[in-house]
């Protein structure tokens, strides 16, 4: 996900969004360690994501 497109997003939809990221990256996180992900590299850019959201929140001052 790029920036300018979390910029874009309106405060609801973005913290909604972070939620389901952070469901997500647990979710990853989980099935790797019992069985190995074919591609282990989503997780990274799933904590990416989640940590550029994270950024902009802060930004806001929300």
């Amino acid at each position: 996900m790029k920036m300018s497109e979390i910029r874009n997003m309106e405060l609801a939809e973005l913290k909604e969004r972070l939620g389901d990221f952070k469901k997500k990256y647990a979710s990853l996180k989980l099935s790797h360690a019992v069985t190995p992900l074919e591609n282990p590299m989503e997780i990274r850019k799933i904590r990416k994501d989640i940590a550029k959201m994270m950024t902009e929140l802060n930004q806001r001052g929300n």
